[in-house]
């Protein structure tokens, strides 16, 4: 019985320890599954990081205004003259023109080993309502024309780095927290007593200036009948993102700027309405602050990989096993697979301090050494010992390429896929697989001076 055992060993060795090979690709994926959860748990600490440097600082800034609010009373008349049926509304009124000119002046902050991109703005408001219409000649509607104030919306009051200047028809008005129109805008100022007595023909004109600290994104909401931007920084990597997209940018060295022009039409409410709730924060549009690299989103895209690193590895030592009759124990595959699962966790850890590119270098010259080291004593031949120098520095190369290229990852990786599958088949096209023990079975010659590969 243990005769028919060896020999089934011996007329199966191949088989056997391609089947053990497969088993320790598959367990060495639970290390890398641990440095995975490392890589988010390092993320989490940076958003904390971030939310707590925005929270002191200021957060993502939307600005919504002005929007002009004009209270007024309908009523109903009884027989003694004597009013009943007393409802109060407001009707609320959005600029005919709006212009907003926005410079950001970015800012790096530090919280641990950790960056926080910040920003000061300056914010430059203009434009113009047209003359409230009410129907005032309804005996039964009286208008609180002075109750009338201006609402503008921002999203987090303690980056006011400034007081606010509110220019409004030549003159500077006081600006008070809190809003008039808290069923449209959540937080903002406001500014009473706009109109003195009836509304007059001529239309109000305002110019705001706001110095305004935020970070990670700037939204504006173009509440005009038309509305025009500008954003202007020196920050390189700008996202746009919003609503609309911008209709000019340029990005550069120096900065990028960017303008909109949104229209009425373009949005989905009004520009006059009373007591009605709009979603006006679904037209916003603006920039946000973007790093060049995330370092964690490259490594965590890196570690998807991971399983076809230990495959091509592991089969680059197996067919040379076949092919060179040199014998690698399943010691010497483990030792190899840790090593280059450390790859991962020395980008992760040198990636906060010096970089993802240098990081990536780094690592993987690491690594390459270490496991071209190690095979030297295993595979005892220049030759071969270059071989697998190449094919470790062309798996590197190849991944530090395919993640640069996000938009065709997909493109390049199938195509990889296919050359690396066409070059396996191609190498073991001539290999006698029922053979490889040195035994004669039916219907196949021997392989001479065959060795086994069980240890």
């Amino acid at each position: 019985m243990s005769q028919n055992v060896m020999t089934f060993l011996e007329r199966n060795s191949a088989i056997i320890k391609m089947a053990v090979i497969a088993v320790l690709s598959i367990l060495l994926l639970i290390p890398v599954v641990m440095i995975s959860s490392l890589v988010m748990e390092r993320k989490v600490r940076q958003n904390e990081a971030l939310e707590e440097v925005s929270s002191k600082w200021g957060l993502e800034q939307q600005i919504a205004g002005p929007i002009l609010t004009v209270p007024y009373t309908t009523f109903d008349l009884n027989r003694e003259n004597e009013r009943i049926n007393v409802s109060k509304k407001s009707v609320c009124f959005l600029p005919s023109k709006l212009e907003m000119d926005a410079t950001i002046v970015p800012e790096i902050r530090y919280r641990g080993l950790f960056k926080v991109p910040v920003y000061r703005s300056d914010l430059d408001i203009r434009g113009y309502f047209d003359p409230p219409v009410i129907a005032s000649n309804n005996p039964n509607i009286e208008i609180d024309w002075e109750g009338a104030s201006v609402t503008m919306g921002l999203s987090d009051m303690r980056g006011i780095a400034e007081p606010v200047v509110f220019g409004w028809n030549g003159a500077i008005l006081t600006c008070e927290p809190g809003v008039s129109v808290d069923n449209i805008l959540k937080s903002g100022i406001t500014v009473n007593k706009v109109i003195n007595g009836p509304a007059p023909e001529l239309k109000y004109e305002f110019d705001i200036n706001l110095a305004l600290n935020g970070s990670k994104r700037l939204s504006l909401t173009p509440l005009g009948k038309e509305t025009s931007a500008k954003v202007t920084s020196t920050w390189k990597n700008p996202s746009f993102d919003g609503a609309f997209l911008p209709t000019e940018r340029n990005i550069s060295d120096q900065g990028f700027s960017a303008s909109w022009k949104v229209l009425e039409l373009n949005r989905n409410y009004p520009q006059t309405w009373i007591d009605k709730k709009y979603d006006i924060d679904g037209s916003a549009f603006g920039v946000s602050l973007m790093f060049p690299v995330d370092n964690y989103l490259l490594t965590e895209r890196s570690m998807k990989y991971a399983i076809l690193f230990i495959a091509l590895t592991f089969m680059t030592f197996f067919f040379i096993e076949i092919i060179h009759k040199k014998r690698v124990h399943p010691v010497q595959y483990i030792l190899i697979g840790f090593g280059l699962i450390l790859f991962y966790l020395l980008l992760l850890s040198l990636s906060e301090h010096i970089g993802f590119n240098f990081s990536y270098l780094a690592a993987s010259l690491g690594i390459i050494v270490m496991v071209t080291g190690y095979s030297s004593s295993i595979l005892k031949s220049r030759k071969l010992l270059l071989l697998m120098t190449f094919v470790l520095v062309i798996l590197y190369g190849f991944l530090f390429i395919l993640l640069q290229m996000e938009e065709l990852t997909l493109l390049i990786g199938s195509i990889a896929l296919f050359i690396i599958l066409s070059l396996v088949m191609y190498l073991s096209r001539k290999i006698d697989w029922y053979n490889l023990s040195g035994k004669v079975t039916e219907n196949h010659y021997q392989l001479p001076d065959q060795h086994h590969f069980i240890e």
